[in-house]
């Protein structure tokens, strides 16, 4: 299967997941919150993907491959099976939290707020992926491909834009949906994410060349100023 019809596919199967746990656990397919952040989603998605094909194909086809992979460490792979399962519960909660119980009573200015977030995570995804052809879904050092410190562009500034952006993306998509219990839940998320910038970063001070000067030099992992 050609790279192109893997990029179908996943964003086809993600697209009926998705709308699956939010709608399905809703109750309803009326829900503007909803499809706005569906749209939002795989609006923005879609855009990256287009940019990486067209400037950076050997990236995508490294964002194509399994997300259990022999050359990846152990606990990366139950990190990653985790936090499928947690993203899985966190779109079924807001579901539940914002439509079928009505939980959550979010003020629509929070909701505007939250999609103007979204974009602005997307924007700094897209800056990450063209500055970095290394971006591999998985913790692994990419021998095959020349796996080099990049140092340029968004990482000039913190150590991990993209899970900077992901930092940003996850509350601001609780704001779309409306849930204030997504909201805490996404904590869980958050925690995640800083747990894998740590590890991640072991692994890149014992077998990256450069690594631990360039930590020297850029000294936050995802926000400026304080971490």
């Amino acid at each position: 299967m050609s790279v192109t019809s893997k990029v179908a596919v996943a964003l086809i199967v993600e697209f009926v997941v998705f709308g699956l746990l939010l709608f399905g656990s809703a109750g309803t397919l009326e829900w503007g919150a909803g499809w706005a952040w569906m749209v939002l989603m795989f609006g923005g998605g879609g855009v990256v993907t287009v940019l990486i094909a067209r400037r950076d194909p050997a990236l995508l086809a490294e964002r194509m491959r399994s997300p259990l992979q022999p050359d990846q460490p152990l606990w990366d792979k139950v990190f990653l099976i985790a936090m499928g399962v947690l993203w899985c519960a966190w779109l079924a909660l807001m579901g539940l939290d914002a439509v079928r119980f009505q939980w959550s009573a979010m003020p629509l200015w929070l909701a505007s707020a939250g999609s103007a977030l979204v974009a602005v995570s997307f924007r700094l995804v897209a800056r990450v992926f063209l500055e970095n052809t290394f971006l591999a879904p998985v913790v692994k050092i990419q021998k095959a491909r020349g796996h080099r410190v990049i140092s340029s562009g968004p990482y000039a500034v913190v150590r991990h834009p993209l899970y900077a952006a992901a930092c940003i993306m996850i509350p601001a998509s609780a704001l779309v949906l409306g849930s204030w219990w997504g909201l805490a839940f996404s904590l869980l998320l958050l925690a995640g994410i800083v747990w894998r910038t740590v590890m991640e970063e072991r692994e890149l001070v014992a077998h990256l060349e450069g690594y631990v000067q360039y930590a020297q030099r850029v000294r936050y992992r995802l926000v400026p100023l304080i971490w």
